[in-house]
């Protein structure tokens, strides 16, 4: 498009922004009736018919309306019927006058009066810096005219992954800029709504009982473990000796010690996130101000239930999370992030408000305080060990430090998967009592989805993961790591296609095991359900049917998994035979058979086995012919029937984000940003290569390798390319062999030694 031509383009926009559409229409009019213009015709043309209903020109605005129905483009065809729909409706003498009878609102900020807890009949425009939509709140006026998926093509010009999706809006906006805009349906809430049916709350509370006996478990190992060693480590020096406190059982000791820290969590926690993260208390006025629906919604509950107001805290973060904390509902405390208050609507602001109010309700904030009040201080720990081994110049004294470093990294992931479970069924149960509270499952669709896009914006403008959406994620609505593909995909690829892994992948559920949240597309047809059940329209349109999976490519997939029972079938089979031998007086193993480690040994020869099965399938050769580029991430992300043994052979061209130096040694943090959005990148450092991950952050690479659909799509790298040809391997079949041969060595060397041994 000419330079003249994307300036007047831009000029028009921001006109129509501001209110000024005489202007827009100047500026547009010619664009609109260019031949040569592409995208940009079909852009200005869309806000011509917004300027000419705002203008009161709606023939005009009907005209334009249906020459873009005749559009080549879907999404352009969409809107236009949808905008004419609304531009023929009559509406009364009184709303004329101000222009509602277009469905279309003003572009400056309004707020209402007063918002109630079902919505306002004036028609308002949220308009926060983070979402460029029109949105009204209104039962008899449409919710939002969308606009189209269209490339932005202005004189600041947009990243490839920012194609437009709804409404323009403010294309001077980081976020327009980022992702383009999306499109929302705003869908209605319940005005009057029957209580849903009581949830059983069993599971809850036995998974929450589960989760304290885990991590006192984890950590009464980590403690004998730990004090194991220092006492060799005492024996073996001159002078000293073994403390003999350290051989005492610590179980008791502990478990008092958890109780405690369970009551006083709230105030240690308070301490550590505000010397760490700046927390700092805010005010019931305040959040007023960002959402009058949200403060009744928690002065209401709290009257209902007999608690005081829960204390009410903010972190001066952009990420969009929010997270509560405490061990009793009177001292209970509601953290939210100053970006999840900029970013998202008063009605959505509430819903998200009251998920954390069914956490004080279920008491599971308990066990999940306790263990943020452990994980909090480990992972801050891995944080300054890291920075300080980055301090060390010389390379032989770097190395003790970044060992350290990753063992309290994996002390932190031990201790933070205690609670893995507990997260993901959690927010099932919040997320009912939210709609419950609100009749608004629409708003809360629409506020999870707008977290996982401004996570992945904070995401992509800091090119890393910060250090408080890694440490705080546990207890955030939203995983940092589900949304760097379902926040920036949305440019792409609708929503519904995107989650319909999520609900129609038969085996799906297998793949959240380790997972700190469960499937937004599982959590989305809850949602739905509920406003179903209300007889409300829903804010996504997902799909129930399942997709068709081949059972032998999910066995293939657990194949290392499944040798384990394997092997214990093997070793059932080994101690018969033995037992047979015995009774017939033909070999007498007794000594064999009496001891149990030959089971282990089998345990670890299945796994093997199992392992060596999906190696072919898993890391099968990549051929050029074969390869799919970045145009087709989309589709690979979409396919519901897809699963991590497809190994999809992949060479996408991108950014390499991540964290830079010792606290990403292990390739935790590596993150692949493509046209199409944002991809997790799996990688294994090869000992010996001169080449390292971290040299390449920030830069633009080439990188191929088997690309996956699972809970969280990722890519296991296969080589990083740079432009000038320096090329980063990653051993992932090697590896994958090299672990089957030492749990087969290890297997035998357990079956073999251990009878040996004890035959003698």
């Amino acid at each position: 498009m000419p330079s003249h031509a994307k300036s007047s383009l831009e000029a028009g926009l921001v006109a129509l922004k501001q209110g000024n559409y005489q202007t827009a229409i100047a500026q547009l009019e010619p664009i609109a009736s260019s031949q040569s213009s592409g995208t940009a015709s079909l852009q200005a043309q869309v806000g011509l018919v917004m300027a000419y209903a705002r203008t009161g020109e709606v023939p005009k605005a009907i005209a334009i309306s249906q020459n873009l129905i005749e559009s080549n483009n879907p999404q352009v065809q969409e809107w236009a019927t949808r905008a004419l729909e609304h531009l023929t409706k009559r509406k009364k003498p009184d709303q004329e006058s101000k222009n509602v009878e277009t469905g279309f609102v003003a572009f400056e900020n309004s707020t209402p009066d007063s918002t109630p807890d079902t919505p306002p009949v004036t028609p308002t425009l949220e308009e926060k810096p983070n979402e460029q939509v029109i949105e009204t709140k209104s039962d008899d006026t449409p919710a939002m005219v969308p606009l189209t998926r269209l490339k932005a093509t202005v004189a600041t010009p947009l990243p490839p992954p920012a194609p437009l999706s709804g409404f323009m809006g403010s294309v001077t906006r980081t976020q327009a800029k980022l992702f383009g805009v999306i499109y929302w349906r705003q869908a209605q809430r319940a005005r009057a709504w029957q209580p849903l049916r009581k949830p059983k709350l069993i599971p809850l509370r036995l998974l929450s009982a589960g989760t304290f006996i885990a991590l006192f478990w984890v950590m009464r190992e980590i403690l004998k473990l730990a004090m194991g060693l220092i006492n060799q480590t005492l024996v073996k020096l001159p002078y000293v000796g073994p403390l003999q406190v350290l051989y005492n059982d610590p179980t008791k000791l502990l478990l008092i010690v958890l109780v405690i820290l369970i009551g006083v969590s709230p105030w240690l926690l308070d301490l550590l996130l505000a010397n760490l993260y700046g927390q700092r208390e805010f005010s019931k006025d305040v959040l007023n101000t960002h959402s009058r629906e949200a403060v009744r919604v928690l002065q209401r509950c709290c009257q209902q239930r007999h608690w005081p107001l829960p204390k009410l805290r903010i972190l001066p973060m952009a990420a969009p999370i929010i997270l509560t904390y405490g061990s009793l509902p009177p001292n209970a405390r509601i953290v939210v992030s100053q970006g999840l208050l900029e970013q998202l609507a008063d009605d959505e602001i509430a819903t998200i408000y009251a998920t954390q109010l069914g956490h004080i309700a279920h008491w599971d904030f308990a066990v999940m305080s306790l263990l943020l009040l452990v994980t909090l201080p480990t992972h801050q720990l891995y944080q300054q060990v890291s920075n300080w081994g980055d301090k060390i110049s010389t390379k032989i004294w770097r190395w003790p430090v970044t060992i350290l470093a990753s063992l309290i990294y994996g002390v932190w992931c031990l201790l933070t998967g205690t609670g893995l479970w507990l997260s993901q069924l959690r927010l099932y149960y919040s997320d009912r009592v939210a709609s419950e509270i609100t009749g608004n499952p629409n708003a809360l669709i629409r506020a999870l989805l707008k977290i996982a896009i401004g996570i992945a914006a904070d995401i992509q403008k800091e090119e890393h993961t910060n250090w408080q959406l890694e440490s705080l994620n546990l207890l955030t609505p939203v995983s940092h790591q589900q949304s760097l593909s379902l926040g920036t995909i949305a440019s792409n690829l609708s929503f519904e296609s995107f989650l319909k892994w999520d609900t129609a992948n038969p085996y799906r559920r297998w793949f959240t095991i380790n997972n700190s949240h469960p499937l937004m597309g599982d959590r989305i047809e809850r949602l739905c359900q509920i406003a179903r059940h209300w007889h409300l329209d829903t804010e996504l349109h997902l799909a129930s049917v399942p997709s068709k999976v081949k059972r032998q490519s999910f066995l293939l997939q657990i194949a290392p998994w499944l040798g384990i029972p394997l092997g214990v079938l093997l070793a059932a089979l080994v101690w018969l035979t033995w037992q047979l031998a015995f009774a017939l007086k033909f070999l007498n193993l007794k000594w064999i058979y009496d001891d149990s480690s030959f089971i282990t040994g089998c345990l670890l020869i299945g796994f093997s086995i199992g392992t060596v099965m999906r190696i072919n399938s898993f890391f099968p050769d990549i051929k050029p012919a074969t390869v799919q580029t970045d145009d087709s991430l989309p589709n690979l992300l979409s396919d519901p029937s897809a699963l991590p043994i497809d190994s999809i052979s992949v060479r996408l061209v991108g950014k390499l984000l991540g964290r830079q130096g010792t606290s990403n040694s292990l390739a935790q943090d590596l993150i692949f940003q493509s046209s199409a959005g944002l991809v997790k990148l799996h990688h294994i450092s090869w000992l010996g290569q001169s080449g390292n991950h971290q040299d390449l952050i920030g830069r633009q690479i080439i990188v191929t390798g088997w690309f996956r659909r699972g809970a969280t799509p990722w890519i296991d790298i296969q080589t990083l390319e740079t432009q000038s040809g320096k090329t980063i391997h990653s051993p992932h079949p090697i590896w994958s062999f090299v672990l089957a041969i030492a749990a087969l060595t290890w297997g035998a060397y357990v079956f073999l030694t251990g009878s040996l041994v004890i035959g003698h």
